[in-house]
């Protein structure tokens, strides 16, 4: 048993920096990673930092973009937050030595991004992510932080209140992949979750293999409803090979999208007549289907990004990486031919419900990041917007966690919160909706107000038990079930939907849950079982597409990435609202709360979204 006063699980930029923002408040802190910190995915993020740093910029111009971006379904607090603490926490990042590209006069550059009023994405060439992720596990270690890597967490251990918001989060339980050993973690104050997000829950995708959304589904099923999963991100740049990720630097330097026919479609097709490749994500990636849809796409599968006329010099100064990645990807010399390109998942706007601080309802847990849903992002998020969040709610969760009351959550979600709400008809009884194992250990009688070890101690037992029973039995692999997910989720939940494709999906992955009770694991080892670490992310994979889905199907409008087929326009009267699902003992239970325009000294009223 290991305790700490805060315990930060995972350890990508969100987890840093909230490590770091705790301890400097004087708590004892301890990060709690299934993968080494530099190895997180926060490393494959390119783009860069939006933050107001020059005169002709402001916080408010920010803000303003984001709230047009996230299509009116922003919560102007949290957006108004992001934007005023961006520039002093990028600064931070500089005074901490992050190496960010810079003018001939020494400034830290910028650049322009899509949906931006003004070019303020700062960045460090084509590998920001990368360096903010150094710069800020070299704080950790100078600080002396304890890291637990590679300890993958499986389970937070909360209070028996029937109320979510009466519960307690005091803990969580891992596996440690090197020894076998399955171990607890008791939070004094309290648990942050920084998981990342889910986009294994796609095929094709620019999220790594262990974006599982470990973190909102082991939330969801603790209590926290998740809100507006149904708003995912489609990059319209990956590589269509492998997913693999071309940065929006490309077309903020001035990069191209051409048409089979030679056409800059953008602009000529009017998609986006004012700034064409600089329009919102969801607008381009809509765009590029569309007219791989009418045939004017390469083999049926992608388009053209061009960037050779910005020359070689400023090519291998500022986007060098995608030269790599086009070579050794696609077998594409971007010095010398247009790359290929197709919109990929990227992105979750969803999460777990979180205010500003990163409250949840369930005291002592927090969440931040791309696994919580402060509701920056809205419906959709705009590039480079992404990496501030992880650094400006990192932190504050973090301090807020350090200094934690050990009483009640301020977050108030389920029926005091509700404006409309319904439990939603599903084919599984709640008794068959767990892993195998769930039931195996001896409950020993509800804990309400336990002392936190015993807590955790029961949550430790549980485990063992769910983990010995998985791996004595026979049955199915968790790679089929896993695949036949990813796969009716790409087909029927991507950047175009309706309504049949969405039932369908519901009925897969109603069916992937069933045949998941049967579920083994096949390699009989304890230390570095990988075949165990997937089978349980297999079953958070499938919690978390059945939301997402959820959500899709239920809001019946065009609002940002959601695009329904037959809901061709955005619908305030109706929609102006976020989802929210609640696990509900494996019924979930759609219901929403309002949407947040009031600002600090200015109301954002929704208004035609153009580009």
């Amino acid at each position: 048993m290991h305790e700490h006063d805060v315990i930060v699980v995972g350890a990508g930029g969100a987890g840093l920096r909230a490590a770091i923002a705790a301890q400097e408040e004087g708590a004892d802190v301890a990060l709690v990673s299934k993968l080494h910190p530099v190895r997180s995915h926060t490393g494959a993020a390119e783009g860069g930092i939006n933050a107001a740093l020059r005169d002709g910029d402001s916080w408010e111009d920010h803000a303003y973009d984001t709230m047009k971006g996230s299509d009116y379904l922003g919560d102007a607090p949290a957006i108004e937050t992001l934007c005023q603490d961006s520039p002093q926490e990028t600064m931070q990042l500089e005074h901490w030595g992050m190496a960010f590209s810079r003018d001939d006069d020494g400034r830290v550059s910028q650049r322009p991004f899509g949906g931006l009023s003004f070019p303020r994405t700062t960045y460090a060439g084509a590998e920001t992510g990368h360096h903010l992720l150094h710069t800020m596990y070299e704080q950790v270690v100078k600080r002396g932080i304890r890291v637990y890597d590679e300890h993958y967490v499986m389970r937070l251990a909360v209070t028996d209140h029937e109320d979510p918001e009466e519960r307690r989060c005091r803990g969580a339980v891992a596996y440690d992949i090197k020894t076998g050993d399955i171990n607890g973690f008791v939070a004094n104050n309290g648990v942050i979750l920084a998981t990342g997000g889910p986009g294994q829950v796609f095929d094709h995708t620019t999220n790594a293999v262990a974006n599982t959304g470990d973190g909102p589904a082991m939330a969801y099923r603790a209590g926290v409803p998740l809100e507006d999963m149904e708003f995912i991100q489609f990059h319209p740049t990956t590589l269509p090979s492998t997913g693999v990720l071309i940065t929006e630097g490309v077309r903020g330097e001035g990069g191209i999208l051409y048409n089979k026919d030679g056409e800059r479609f953008m602009f000529e097709h009017g998609y986006a007549n004012n700034v064409g490749e600089l329009a919102s994500r969801d607008v381009v990636a809509r765009a590029e289907l569309t007219e791989i849809n009418a045939g004017r796409g390469f083999e049926d599968d992608y388009v053209l990004l061009d960037m050779r006329h910005l020359g070689e010099e400023r090519i291998t100064d500022r986007l060098e990486n995608i030269i790599h990645l086009s070579e050794d990807f696609e077998g594409v010399n971007p010095l010398e031919e247009p790359m290929p390109v197709k919109p990929g998942q990227h992105y979750a706007m969803g999460g777990v419900e979180t205010d500003e601080n990163g409250e949840t309802c369930i005291s002592g847990l927090y969440a931040a990041g791309e696994c919580a849903c402060v509701s920056v992002h809205g419906a959709n998020r705009l590039g480079g917007n992404a990496l501030p969040e992880l650094i400006v709610f990192g932190a504050r969760a973090g301090r807020h966690a350090a200094h934690r009351e050990k009483g009640e959550s301020q977050i108030k979600t389920g029926p005091s919160a509700k404006t409309e709400d319904g439990v939603v008809d599903t084919p599984v009884t709640p008794g068959e909706v767990g892993s195998p194992g769930d039931d195996v250990a001896a409950d020993g009688g509800a804990l309400v107000d336990a002392p936190a070890g015993e807590v955790v101690n029961r949550a430790v037992e549980q485990e063992r038990a769910r983990v010995e029973h998985l791996m004595e039995r026979d049955g199915t692999n968790h790679a089929e079930i896993r695949a036949d997910l990813q796969e009716t989720m790409t087909a029927n939940v991507n950047v175009f939907r309706e309504e049949e494709g969405l039932k369908q999906a519901l009925r897969d992955i109603r069916e992937c849950r069933e045949r998941y009770q049967d579920v083994a694991v096949s390699d009989p080892s304890h230390t570095f079982n990988t075949d165990l670490i997937h089978t349980i992310e297999t079953r958070n994979l499938i919690d978390i597409a059945e939301a997402l889905t959820l959500g899709a199907l239920a809001r019946e409008e065009f609002r940002g990435a959601h695009w329904r087929a037959e809901f061709q326009e955005r619908r305030d009267e109706e929609w102006l609202k976020h989802t929210m699902v609640a696990w509900n003992d494996g019924r979930p239970e759609l219901y929403y709360t309002d949407v947040i325009l009031e600002g600090e000294d200015k109301e954002y009223e929704p208004k035609v979204r153009s580009y």
